[in-house]
């Protein structure tokens, strides 16, 4: 998306400054790209007024010029046709650059010395006529530079957006943001050209519709909920006046004629894509807005011939179609230079619906790229109308009849609430309502109050907004991530624990990293090393056509191309995937850790200047001590010059070995080891209903000898006391007088509870005299208070 700062700022009625727009725009989500000065290499370009033109005396083809450039009288060698005497024109004097990279230079040309240059709109530029002097209409006083004189110099913006945000598509949405920032309003300008018409409001219906003896018919409500339409009779097709094309051109669209410019002008200033058809072209005449048919085809504006299928919504006549919906037109109703009547569209299409056609057809256009990411529905009467302005002042004609509105089915408006407690739990900081409020608004929404929370009816050009969180957000980019504060709060710990797949395989890299080797990541694509990697059926590469079966070769390329930079030591590891395939059904998946070394086994030091390198039975021990974590109680043991590590039940879960490598003269040998990753299966959180019933707690401390174990005596107590005790814990130990020597005593807390009804005190008296009767029958143990 390209946007054109002096848009921006005739949207906002004020100046900006293009590195702070280009920080703010970074701020707001539109990621910028790029920032291109336009037309700033004009700078020493001046108004020139020729005061006398004569003609060469050595050519028929050149004029001599006396040409105002303020300070002086210049004499131009012209070979132009259309100067005249009296006239203001572009020039630049000697030692002037031009774009392209000319430095203007005082010379002869045909015996007369030429002191400077009137320039051609291609000289400067400023479009494609080269042929004759590039004539101004302006009161500026000769010498007044060009770009002051003129609205030339600009910024273009290269903006990434977001899919999510369609209302950014486009010079309006822009500026709305960049309103809200700066609490300035966004105007559109009036139409400019004379004779704009006060054009009559769009005629709503819910069935059929007509305008100017126009059949309008929605039959396919689900691919476009809303079409309207107007007729203009009259038009001259022709070029487009100098500000419509240098408003295109600021933001790299190329001029076509003054129909299409002012549709493709108003597609980048609201987002809305138009079509306009030539209406003596239109059969019936009538607009059936309808699926396609089996074996349609339709010849589109770029010439090629599509095959339409009936999952595709068209827009055609009454005989057949015409345009593609939301997509491109039909070459057959395209305006021409000789087109007079026009019908204008301005519709909405379903998104869904537009980005499956696109995808089948493979026509991306700038008119799909919108419509298959929302366009404003609610707004589609008011952009026909400023549609239908603009056209009738650059093309001439008039409006004829009452345009059409043909909205079968009204689309709800979606209301999101919106919590002040929540804005501060969320952004870590109180926002005032009325700055809530304020920013809300300024994005396009209607905010009321309703309680302790705000009720905001979202703008259709925002389909983004659904949820509260979403809101907040909106209020965070307006108002400024820069103004949170940056300390850390107080905050709660998740209770979720982290998966028994990542707790392992953390402790493997803290044993490896604590063993001096470092953690490395590869890719799970590769080439074709054995017949077991599964093979990918839309490869980005066919180097990159197979997953991975194992890690080991991937780290032997690292320690390759480590060796390419020249670096002998090389230790790394990687925890990751590896795949096998298995016969019609998807490929195991595995995962494993590997470890590689070569070089030096230690650093050099002074006493031991050239220490020795990596050998198997350092691979032995690094194995050794990830297969402690990874598989306790499995061994490791030498079988026919490998090393083989076997669990306790005789299975091979891993090995290590020297390793292949490309290997220079000067580089180590290569040893490795790769072992497969077994995750126990987390055990399940039980959930269990809160208590209904009060609980009733009794304290029980015990004489324990040391010799007896707490836990034995509690075993008893749980069974002493029956089904009414729903827990019990130890909570107290003590040891000293008055108690024996070699005794201690311990307490426990007991809660009892029947759910469904209130425990009586001679109920919990008696489970509990129960309870100690049996301990003391069986250990021999009474009550502290004994």
């Amino acid at each position: 998306m390209n946007v054109s700062l002096r848009w921006l700022e005739e949207l906002l009625g004020t100046s900006l400054d293009p590195v702070e727009t280009r920080d703010r725009l970074l701020m707001l989500g539109a990621g910028v790209e790029a920032m291109e000065p336009l037309h700033h290499d004009l700078a020493e370009v001046v108004i020139g007024e020729v005061l006398e033109v004569r003609k060469h005396p050595n050519a028929d083809r050149l004029t001599l010029c006396e040409v105002n450039a303020g300070a002086e009288v210049k004499h131009v060698v012209c070979g132009a046709t259309n100067v005249t005497a009296g006239k203001k024109y572009p020039f630049a004097a000697v030692g002037t650059t031009l774009p392209g990279g000319l430095l203007l230079e005082r010379r002869k040309i045909r015996g007369e010395v030429s002191e400077g240059m009137l320039c051609s709109a291609k000289e400067l530029g400023l479009g494609e006529d080269g042929d004759g002097i590039l004539e101004l209409d302006t009161a500026a006083t000769p010498g007044t530079r060009l770009l002051d004189a003129l609205p030339l110099a600009d910024t273009r913006f290269v903006l990434e957006i977001t899919p999510n945000r369609p209302d950014q598509l486009s010079h309006e949405g822009i500026a709305r943001d960049l309103g809200a920032v700066l609490k300035r309003p966004v105007k559109l300008a009036p139409v400019t050209g004379g004779g704009a018409p006060s054009v009559p409001r769009a005629a709503r219906v819910t069935g059929a519709g007509e305008t100017a003896g126009v059949r309008i018919v929605i039959e396919d409500a689900g691919g476009c909920p809303r079409y309207t339409a107007a007729v203009i009779r009259g038009v001259k097709v022709g070029p487009s006046p100098a500000w419509l094309q240098d408003r295109l051109r600021a933001i790299g669209a190329r001029p076509i004629n003054n129909v299409v410019d002012a549709t493709n002008l108003l597609l980048f200033e609201n987002g809305q894509p138009l079509h306009a058809f030539d209406l003596t072209k239109v059969r019936g005449p009538a607009i059936v807005v309808r699926r396609a048919r089996p074996g349609e085809t339709i010849v589109t504006l770029d010439g090629q011939t599509r095959a339409l299928t009936p999952e595709m919504t068209v827009i055609a006549d009454a005989q057949r179609a015409t345009a593609i919906a939301g997509v491109m037109g039909g070459a057959e109703s395209e305006v021409a230079a000789e087109t007079t009547d026009l019908l204008l569209e301005c519709a909405y299409f379903d998104p869904t619906r537009t980005r499956l056609t696109r995808r089948a057809l493979g026509l991306n256009t700038e008119a799909s790229y919108r419509f298959e990411r929302g366009v404003d529905h609610d707004a589609t009467p008011q952009r026909l109308g400023r549609a239908v302005e603009l056209i009738v002042a650059v093309a001439g004609g008039r409006v004829d009849g009452t345009p059409v509105d043909v909205y079968p089915a009204t689309i709800a408006p979606t209301t999101v609430f919106v919590r002040d407690a929540r804005i501060a739990h969320v952004l870590g900081v109180e926002i005032a309502r009325a700055e809530v409020e304020r920013v809300l608004t300024a994005l396009g929404c209607v905010v009321g109050p309703k309680d302790d929370r705000l009720a905001v009816q979202v703008p259709a050009c925002r389909p983004d907004l659904t949820r509260e969180i979403d809101l907040i957000e909106e209020v965070a980019r307006v108002v400024g991530y820069d103004r949170f504060p940056d300390d850390l709060r107080p905050f709660r710990p998740g209770t979720v624990p982290d998966a028994p797949a990542e707790r392992l395989a953390d402790r493997l890299r803290r044993v490896l990293v604590g063993l001096g080797l470092h953690e490395a990541l590869t890719s799970s694509l590769g080439p074709k090393l054995d017949d077991t990697q599964p093979e990918v059926v839309n490869p980005l590469s066919q180097d990159e056509a197979y997953l991975r079966s194992a890690l080991l070769p991937g780290l032997v390329r690292r320690v390759e191309y480590n060796w390419r930079q020249m670096q002998r030591n090389v230790r790394l590891f990687e925890t990751g995937h590896v795949f096998a395939n298995r016969e019609g059904e998807l490929p195991d998946e595995q995962v494993r850790i590997a470890a590689v070394v070569t070089g030096a086994r230690r650093p050099p030091h002074w006493s031991e200047p050239e220490p020795p390198d990596f050998d198997l039975f350092d691979v032995k021990a690094l194995l050794e001590a990830t297969a402690r974590v990874a598989h306790p109680g499995a061994t490791v043991a030498a079988e026919g010059g490998e090393l083989v590590v076997r669990e306790a039940g005789g299975a091979v879960v891993g090995g290590a070995r020297e390793l292949g490598a490309d290997r220079p003269a000067w580089a180590a040998r290569v040893y490795g080891f790769e072992l497969a990753v077994e995750v126990a299966e987390a055990a399940r959180l039980r959930a269990a209903p809160l208590p209904r019933s009060p609980a009733v707690e009794r304290d029980v401390a015990l004489v324990l000898p040391d010799g007896m174990k707490a836990a034995d005596v509690e075993a008893t107590l749980r069974s002493g006391a029956g089904k009414l005790l729903e827990r019990l814990w130890p909570f107290d130990e003590y040891r000293g007088a008055p108690l024996a020597a070699g005794t201690r005593g311990v307490a426990w807390r007991l809660v009892f509870r029947e759910e469904g009804r209130t425990l009586r005190e001679a109920e919990v008296d008696e489970a509990l005299t129960r309870a100690l009767t049996e301990v003391e029958r069986r250990h021999g143990v009474r009550r502290r208070e004994a």
